[in-house]
């Protein structure tokens, strides 16, 4: 493979690690509402951690497997790959 595009359909890990980024993110800034609700920490003192979880989905995302990577149909113009042929010339067309 020459380019990586993400593919929503794509079961690979890099593409898996790619769409759990945002409930990642969500789930921490819970977290840490939640401990500023109860007075534990508060989230001028916790915000880093969610730039931690950014940045460890950013480095699994970009280091995980594209082993069984499918590449979106628009990629090949809108056409499977495996249905793609060759344009064929008629020779018996003349300009």
């Amino acid at each position: 493979m020459s380019q990586y595009f993400r593919n929503k359909e794509c079961r690979c890990q890099r593409c898996r690690a790619r769409g759990l980024m945002g409930a990642a993110i969500l789930i921490t800034l819970g977290i840490l509402f939640l401990l500023e609700n109860y007075h534990l920490v508060y989230f001028e003192q916790t915000w880093p951690v969610l730039l931690i979880v950014i940045g460890m989905f950013l480095f699994a995302s970009r280091n995980a497997s594209i082993e069984g990577h499918i590449q979106p149909y628009s990629i090949v113009g809108g056409v499977p790959p495996s249905s793609a042929a060759p344009p064929q010339s008629n020779p018996e067309v003349k300009p």
